[in-house]
């Protein structure tokens, strides 16, 4: 599997090193590398990349300034000498965080991740059903069939085209096993099939004569997804 990539690195000697640890690997492509996160950040808006290697402390928009602005769906790995950012980085849910000076071999554990996390997406991706546990059985799920998704206390009640079943498989489990781009969460009780919508006006979508709102935490990402 071809991972294209980027490096965002403002050191010189750090972005060299970068390259030739990059250049190491036959999958990895590096599509451009950018010396601060700006140019980056004009660059991912028009291109998709699978990984970044990414620094903290760059100029006029920092590492991490970078990836609280963007919608960013690309596997991060953080390049730095600050080992005080750690916890942000694993809170913005980077992939790996290297300290420099870092080893090749330290690099291949954090590329290592990376090429295991994207495989699992792109299984995902394949998928066109996924199976429910409800009372005492695994029920197969067409995705197409699914029209959206509504939390009842304990309970997930999973609206299809023609039947509803009840689960008490989490959101997070949802999120987990389908692709946004199928079905998406926009409110904490809610999840919708984007090729079911029929309409979307202020903060409320319209599903088959159903309004169901979209919550501030899922606005950005949710509009970021029908554009």
């Amino acid at each position: 599997m071809k991972i294209d990539c980027i490096i965002i690195e403002d050191e010189p000697l750090a972005m060299e090193r970068a390259k030739s640890y990059v250049q190491k690997f036959p999958f990895l492509h590096l599509l451009s590398t950018f010396d601060n996160a700006v140019d980056a950040l004009v660059f991912l808006k028009t291109n998709r990349v699978d990984l970044i290697f990414l620094d903290i402390n760059m100029g006029r928009l920092s590492g991490i300034q970078l990836l609280e602005v963007a919608n960013i769906k690309s596997e991060v790995i953080i390049t730095t000498a600050y080992h005080e950012y750690a916890l942000k980085g694993y809170e913005l849910n980077v992939t790996d965080y290297l300290l420099k000076p870092y080893t090749f071999e330290r690099f291949v554990q954090a590329v290592e991740k990376a090429q295991y996390n994207l495989s699992k997406k792109n299984i995902k991706h394949d998928k066109n059903f996924i199976f429910v546990k409800t009372e005492y059985r695994l029920e197969k799920l067409i995705l197409s069939d699914i029209i959206y998704i509504e939390g009842m206390r304990d309970y997930r009640k999973i609206h299809t085209r023609d039947k509803q079943i009840m689960t008490l498989q989490t959101f997070k489990d949802f999120e987990e096993e389908i692709p946004s781009q199928i079905i998406c969460r926009v409110h904490k009780s809610y999840m919708v099939a984007l090729n079911k919508i029929e309409s979307v006006e202020r903060d409320r979508v319209k599903i088959k004569d159903v309004l169901i709102p979209i919550s501030e935490t899922y606005k950005k990402s949710f509009f970021d997804l029908i554009k």
